[in-house]
């Protein structure tokens, strides 16, 4: 069973002056409940003896189990380094959340206002379509009117054919009479005179042709009031040319702003077109210098590893320079433990031996978090071999990081080798002083065999100086690159950033043309249209009202004849006067 994982504090209490009254223990502060979730707890106060090799203050992360008792303990320097990063990384996803969820945000705020602009267009085209619908069945009732119209002109039109046949009829019967008029003046001339029943005839015949002329003023009138329609119906049709007037010039302007936006939109995506390829120059550059830097990065790892393996190379010699005893430092009294009581010497290397565990203990934990971050290394170089351009520098950043822990874990591991070494060194020391005076026999041949590595050993670490200096060296230049990299990439994501601010308004630009040509086109289709049904019904009046002028140039021909033949029934009567010889006769 898993206990529950605590970071606390250490603190030493002082005993005698030989420390054997001295006692560790460790202040709870807080408590984990889950990988990313920490809780402060009541300061609880527990004793922890195998803390003893801390320094007091030290923070260690401590796990106990449901019966507060210690199971691992660890400093809590690096987790907390882990805890914090993993802290600083989750604020810069979410800080990248944020930025995503606002560009989110902003292009459904502009989507939905372009929504709102494109559903206030479709109702007031909506409006312009059921005005046209009403001005089309205006004009449909105005067209009836005018049909109707028609039909009464060729009303008019066929009475007076109708009139003006009877006319003629009325004139070959008059002219009939008149040549019948004419004989009996010649043959008065003769001497010959009208009888009774011949004048009476000859003045009913008067009188029947007198009332035959036909009336025009009816007609007349009826020709006015198809006048007096036509100019209403043309009334009522020049405000419609008014407004296709209008629309005419509308469209045509709309045309020209057309025109102008399509133009300003080709500079726009000229000018995008240019700055892209600039963009894609400098992206091309800003590849090259991260070539460049990955070129050098991979020669500071070479040497790196060169450096790392000086470094093994020197812990293993200094190993075997402590296992075979010539390591600085390590003089004991024997004399004084000659003289110590045995007793006192056993619980002596007891104490050593419990103290030598500890330690042991906790190397082993730092040994085994050492590997973990090996493991997390070799992680990151995988993914870093098979990363995409734009996740390589964040890894090689990450990866950087982790082997700069590393380092400094190992350096920590060092010294805490040594001084193992050292302790076993003791130990094994104080043992063969024990074991002699209790009168077992030793086989010391340490001393005969030491061998002095220190020339080796300096020769090593004068060789790890020179390459430190050399890495810290390429490091520096590979901040400076790192540097000029980060201002071009500023430089270039403010660029992508306007780039992309201007392709908006390009796609805002079209989507306005593209509106606007939507209108334009609609309004050329209402001129056409109001075009195609006022045309018609134009030349309809047109050509009713060149009917009526010649039907009004015909009807003033039947008056003039009409009055001609009232004239000729005139003259005749006198005519006839003069031939009856009866007065009472002049009066029929």
């Amino acid at each position: 069973m898993n206990g529950v994982l605590y970071l606390a504090e250490v603190q030493k209490q002082k005993g005698g002056l030989l420390g054997g009254g001295s006692k560790t223990e460790l202040k709870l502060l807080a408590c984990q409940r889950t990988d990313q979730n920490w809780s402060t707890v009541s300061e609880e106060v527990i004793t922890a003896e195998e803390a003893s090799k801390l320094n007091d203050g030290a923070l260690v992360l401590v796990e106990l189990n449901p019966n507060r008792q210690m199971q691992r303990i660890q400093e809590a320097g690096r987790p907390l380094v882990n805890i914090l990063q993993n802290f600083s990384r989750q604020l810069e996803k979410f800080k990248l959340k944020e930025d995503e969820i606002d560009q989110w945000k902003q292009s459904l705020t502009f989507q939905a206002q372009e929504m709102n602009r494109r559903e206030m267009e479709m109702e007031a085209r909506l409006e312009q379509l059921q005005q046209m619908e009403d001005d089309c069945q205006h004009l449909d009732e105005q067209k009836q009117e005018i049909d109707t119209s028609r039909e009464e002109i060729e009303k008019l039109q066929a009475e007076i054919e109708r009139n003006r046949q009877e006319l003629e009829g009325a004139w070959e019967h008059l002219r009939g009479e008149q040549r019948r008029l004419e004989e009996r003046q010649a043959d008065f001339q003769q001497g010959n005179v009208l009888d009774e029943e011949q004048s009476r005839v000859m003045s009913e015949l008067l009188n029947r042709l007198s009332s035959r002329v036909a009336p025009t003023e009816t007609v007349r009138e009826h020709l006015h009031l198809a006048f007096e329609l036509i100019e209403n119906q043309q009334g009522t049709l020049n405000p419609h040319w008014e407004q296709l007037e209008q629309q005419k010039t509308l469209a045509a302007q709309q045309q020209e702003e057309v025109e102008r936006l399509g133009q300003t939109l080709s500079d726009r995506q000229n000018e995008w077109q240019q700055a892209h390829n600039s963009l894609e120059q400098q992206t091309a550059q800003l590849k090259v210098y991260v070539a460049t830097i990955t070129s050098k990065q991979e020669y500071v790892q070479l040497v790196k590893e060169q450096l790392q393996y000086q470094e093994d190379l020197y812990q293993k010699i200094n190993y075997l320079a402590a296992t075979s005893g010539d390591i600085p430092g390590q003089k004991i009294d024997v004399e004084g433990l000659e003289r110590m009581p045995l007793d006192e010497l056993k619980k002596i290397v007891q104490d050593l031996v419990n103290k030598l565990e500890i330690d042991s203990h906790f190397v082993q934990e730092q040994e085994q978090e050492l590997q973990y971050k090996q493991a997390a290394i070799e992680e990151l170089q995988i993914k870093l071999s098979q990363a995409s351009d734009q996740d390589h520098i964040n890894l090689e950043m990450e990866m950087a990081d982790e082997k700069d822990h590393y380092q400094m874990l190992n350096k920590t591991l060092e010294g805490q080798r040594r001084s193992m070494l050292q302790r076993q060194k003791l130990i094994q020391q104080h043992q063969n002083i024990l074991l002699r005076r209790q009168g077992e026999s030793i086989t010391n041949t340490e001393e005969e065999n030491q061998i002095d590595f220190s020339p080796i050993l300096l020769q090593i670490d004068s060789q790890r100086q020179q390459q430190s200096q050399e890495i810290q060296k390429l490091e520096r230049e590979l901040e400076q690159m790192r540097s000029a990299i980060e201002l071009d990439q500023g430089m270039i994501d403010n660029q992508t950033h306007d780039l992309a601010q201007k392709q908006q308004e390009i796609k805002t630009l079209e989507a306005n043309l593209q509106s606007l040509r939507t209108a334009t086109s609609e309004c050329w289709g209402r001129v056409n249209l109001y075009q195609e049904t006022l045309q018609p019904i134009q030349d309809s009046l047109d050509a009713l009202r060149q009917n009526l002028q010649r039907i009004g140039e015909s009807l003033a021909q039947v008056q003039e004849t009409g009055d001609y033949q009232l004239q000729t029934i005139s003259e005749m009567r006198q005519t006839l006067q003069n031939l009856i010889l009866q007065p009472e006769l002049l009066a029929s």
